[in-house]
């Protein structure tokens, strides 16, 4: 090797780092050559990182290749650059030569670039063997680094119960950590239209986590980031946490972070997840740059509180403004005229897909246009999309052809529905409850029993309804009959008290699908003791006289008898009432529903 003197070293490597063309990059390139400089590691591990931004791939490797011997350290530069330049296949021929060699090995700083490399479902089995590497040839504990990238790319698989493992061996978590698990979280609780019938949907628990790991992040003094803010937004949106959701709206105010669009996104979601609608438009109005995503989420809004009109009017807009509809605005907007029974027009935008923008429509698309059928009582066709589509009908596409036959009383659609959601899902009762309602609304209390028998054969419990209800930022669940709250005994004195007041007001409480053959009086105390009326009660007694709207999210579908109650009320007690179900927004407001009892 030349020997070069140490005064060489930084006036080159000066050079090196003002180089911003290839040309210039070329010319140091050559004078370290001429030096003798390219000789040593050091210098030769800056010259690689350089090309692999201003040069060509094949110029990169010319250069490495040409080092005799090449140490470990140069190997974990060149797989770093190679990664960051997205050339992932060059990067993993270079950790096999890393592998066969005879006198290197992998070391903590060659597999955290690898990793991030990894992180997408199709890399899981790569990702995997790679983590069986790092258990070979690291010794425990590993550093910080190594757990992070472990962390990072179970995270982005949804892998989160391995990503929380590797978190909670990090002894002092740094702000890239704590994003990586909290959005690890925040994506795997995100609302979003499940598939039958565009019905909101999300992993409540993995949204409390989210919360109570920003709590422990607080108290790290870990200061939150822009990405921090995004994951615990979505997290408050999917909760309808909004006092949660408001601090964070305002911590981005006060803090001037960026109000981009990724937060602009999820405010607008928390927002019309929480039932306040108008603060979604203010934020959607407010942000400087508006992208796809922001008018999916404002249109997907407008949509699931019953705005269809508004919500096509946004959806012109959006094209107006340059913006082409993916497969998710489409949706949108099939949704939004489910909810109000544009029959003609759901049609309509569910043809554009294919036709004019050449997008290939999904089973999310034909759930929702066998729910925009069904609602409208065209069961039949309904039935006849769910047999001549062109994939295999699953389990969600059966299930909303099910929920249309039960609302329209089609019994036979209905039954062949039930037979192929049993063998697609033997074991989910919500297809059996819907049957049995079905029965029950008909009177034949034998055919109820029976199916009810069935799921009992099969071993499978009724999902109980459960309602969240927010009271000063803390948020309260209720089951059906619950007994367990500390003011119970105030909360059924309440209820006693409401159901009072519904009787003077004529209330007939709708017993037909209670799903027991018991008379009548029984029934009405069933129904009485709905998740959502106990967490009424409780909001009544805990929000005083308050004028502020009682919030409801409800993890299953209002019932009818709830429905009818809640807008009477909103009627008695003059307190607005928004509630949440698994289908859409109802606000409750002086007697009446903004779904107009379309639901």
């Amino acid at each position: 090797m030349r020997a070069v003197s140490p005064a060489v070293y930084h006036p080159t490597l000066n050079l090196l780092q003002k180089c911003k063309t290839l040309n210039t990059f070329k010319q140091v390139h050559a004078q370290m050559v001429t030096t003798g400089l390219i000789l040593h590691t050091y210098p030769i591990s800056r010259i690689l990182l350089l090309s692999s931004t201003l040069a060509t791939l094949s110029y990169t490797m010319t250069i490495f290749n040409k080092v005799q011997s090449p140490s470990i350290f140069l190997y974990n530069t060149v797989i770093s650059s190679l990664i960051q330049k997205d050339h992932t296949k060059v990067a993993l021929s270079l950790y096999d030569q890393i592998l066969t060699h005879p006198n290197l090995k992998p070391n903590n700083y060659t597999y955290p670039s690898l990793f991030k490399a990894f992180g997408a479902h199709q890399w899981l089995k790569h990702g995997q063997t790679l983590h069986a590497h790092v258990l070979k040839f690291l010794h425990t504990p590993y550093d910080n680094f190594v757990q992070a990238s472990l962390l990072n790319f179970y995270a982005r698989c949804g892998r989160v119960g391995i990503a929380r493992y590797f978190f909670d061996q990090i002894k002092e978590p740094d702000l890239a950590t704590w994003n990586s698990i909290l959005s690890a979280y925040a994506r795997n609780s995100s609302v979003s239209f499940a598939a039958d019938s565009s019905h909101l949907d999300g992993n409540t628990s993995s949204s409390l986590e989210v919360l109570n790991l920003f709590s422990h992040m607080q108290k790290s003094l870990v200061e939150p980031s822009e990405v921090t803010l995004v994951a615990l937004i979505t997290a408050c949106a999917e909760l309808g946490a909004l006092s949660q959701g408001i601090w964070a709206h305002v911590y981005i105010i006060r803090n001037e972070l960026r109000f981009n669009h990724y937060i602009g996104t999820a405010l607008i979601t928390l927002y019309a997840n929480s039932g306040s609608l108008r603060f979604a438009w203010q934020v959607f109005h407010q942000l400087p740059h508006k992208d796809k995503f922001c008018f999916n989420a404002m249109i997907r809004g407008l949509a699931i509180h019953g705005h269809g009109h508004e919500a096509l009017d946004l959806f012109e807009i959006m094209k107006q403004e340059g913006f082409l509809p993916d497969d998710v605005t489409i949706l949108a907007v099939m949704c939004a005229c489910s909810h109000i029974g544009l029959v003609d027009e759901g049609r309509k935008y569910f043809e554009s897909m294919s036709s004019i923008y050449g997008l290939e429509p999904k089973l999310e698309h034909y759930c929702c246009l066998v729910d925009l059928l069904g609602r409208a009582g065209l069961v039949k066709e309904a039935e006849e999309r769910v047999l001549t589509i062109p994939m295999k009908p699953n389990a969600v596409l059966w299930r909303s052809l099910l929920g249309a036959a039960r609302v329209h009383g089609n019994l036979e659609i209905g039954e062949v529905a039930l037979r192929k959601l049993i063998e697609l899902e033997p074991e989910t009762s919500g297809n059996y409850v819907l049957l049995s309602n079905m029965y029950a609304c008909m009177d034949r209390w034998d055919d109820a029993k029976r199916v009810r028998q069935l799921m009992k054969d099969h071993g499978i419990d009724k999902i109980p309804g459960s309602s969240l209800v927010e009271v000063d930022g803390t948020l309260h669940e209720f089951l059906i009959g619950d007994k367990s709250h500390p003011y119970v005994k105030d909360i059924y004195l309440k209820l006693e008290e409401m159901n009072t007041k519904l009787q003077e007001c004529g209330h007939q409480p709708r017993t037909r699908e209670v799903l027991f053959d018991i008379e009548e009086e029984e029934k009405e105390d069933v129904l009485s003791y709905h998740s959502e009326k106990l967490a009424i009660a409780f909001a009544l007694i805990a929000s005083d006289e308050s004028c502020a709207p009682i919030r409801i999210i409800k993890n299953l579908r209002v019932c009818v008898d709830c429905h009818s109650s809640i807008k009477l009320l909103s009627l008695i007690y003059r307190r607005e009432i928004i509630v949440r179900d698994r289908t859409r927004f109802h606000h409750f407001d002086s007697g009446s529903c903004s779904c107009l009892d379309y639901w």
